[in-house]
């Protein structure tokens, strides 16, 4: 690929950068600090159309590219992960889904509104007693009628009672496996469907995580998305576009880890000269420049593979180990470089650390990504 930026995809860079600079940052600490849901945030960003990037027009977006999506991508979570995580959810893992295998209708109702961001979007695959192994899934969707009923519990579902359209997966029979799981299109009120426990995370804690409980919830069989039984298929490509997305979540950490690191060793003095000087840290502040180049060069990698149509799943799951761990290794630095002060809430590279941990955890842990890695690999001999 032509790793150089077209000057459209620099414009948009710039352009997120700036907005996120004054609309998203000064909001960050502080939203993180109340647990507040970063729905103003959220507003910016759909006022500037950033939530439907790669989408056609039509249906619409902004008629982008995935390369884009993870440009704007990175820069907002560069300025809040918080922030960033709701416009990951809502692009990659509630409109992509529905764009890919939805009824014109379906698009209709939901891809435009979310695209324009005049409903907030989120995904729901994960259970008490099924994370990596999503085949396990207990939550149950029998026939009835014109409807299915759901019963059954999720967790971890991020934007959780803030959202308006909820991707659920459900099993049409537990004995069936992967191949008895089935997607539907959830919108919030539904009767039977409520909310549980709300999550005290270690970090994006701006972002809602919440349980969700359905108990006899009806849903319109209008509201399948894909065919009974396809819902494995469509939750793993769904995964695959939003691991791309983690992958910039985490990028946009660390760049604003090193940005930190950057200000400070260039104001702190030691022994007589700026910190900065000093080769250790010299040395330090290059291997996270080094480790970061390297983690987005990946990203849009993956993102132009799956622009070009061709498989992109182990390359989406190499950007994301890559980028997650890296994104630890560096804000765990960029603590070290702080040293007492990056201890403490007056600077933000604890918040940084934090929130880069959970880029190592969910849409597939740093251990589901070797095992789809190794198994591509072995496969290709």
């Amino acid at each position: 690929m032509d790793i150089a930026l077209t000057e459209s995809q620099v414009m948009l860079r710039d352009m997120v950068r700036e907005l996120a600079s004054r609309e998203i940052a000064p909001l960050a600490a502080q939203a993180d600090r109340e647990q507040e849901f970063p729905m103003r945030q959220f507003r910016a960003l759909a006022a500037a159309d950033l939530l439907g990037i790669p989408f056609p027009e039509e249906v619409g977006g902004m008629g982008g590219s995935t390369v884009d999506y993870v440009i704007a991508l990175e820069e907002v979570c560069r300025a809040c992960a918080s922030t960033g995580v709701t416009m990951s959810v809502q692009t990659s893992l509630a409109a992509s889904p529905i764009y890919r295998f939805g009824t014109q209708d379906q698009k209709k109702r939901y891809l435009e509104p979310l695209c324009r961001g005049e409903r907030l979007g989120a995904y729901s695959l994960s259970e008490p007693g099924s994370g990596t192994d999503a085949a396990a899934l207990a939550c149950v969707a029998h026939r009835d009628g014109d409807d299915y009923v759901l019963t059954g519990t999720k967790v971890f579902v991020t934007n959780g009672f803030h959202a308006d359209v909820y991707i659920v997966y459900a099993t049409v029979d537990p004995a069936l496996k992967h191949k008895g799981i089935t997607a539907f299109i959830v919108e919030k009120g539904t009767p039977g469907f409520s909310f549980g426990k709300k999550e005290d995370k270690l970090g994006i804690r701006a972002s809602s995580t919440y349980e969700l409980l359905f108990k006899d919830c009806r849903v319109p069989a209008a509201n399948r998305l894909g065919a009974e039984g396809e819902g494995f298929k469509i939750a793993m490509w769904t995964l695959d576009g939003g691991r791309i997305g983690i992958s910039a979540q985490a990028i946009g950490i660390a760049q604003a880890a090193l940005d930190a690191c950057l200000r400070y060793t260039d104001e702190r003095e030691t022994f007589g000269k700026r910190l900065s000087d000093h080769q250790a840290i010299a040395f330090m502040l290059a291997e996270m420049a080094t480790d970061i180049e390297a983690a987005r060069l990946l990203c849009w990698r993956a993102a132009s593979l799956k622009d070009a149509g061709k498989d992109h799943g182990e390359a989406a799951s190499i950007a994301k180990l890559f980028a997650s761990e890296m994104a630890m290794r560096t804000t765990t630095k960029a603590v070290q470089i702080h040293g007492g002060y990056g201890y403490t809430t007056d600077f933000p590279v604890e918040r940084l650390m934090r929130d880069a941990k959970i880029t190592e955890i969910y849409e597939g842990t740093s251990e589901a990504q070797r095992m789809v890695i190794s198994r591509a690999e072995l496969a290709a001999r």
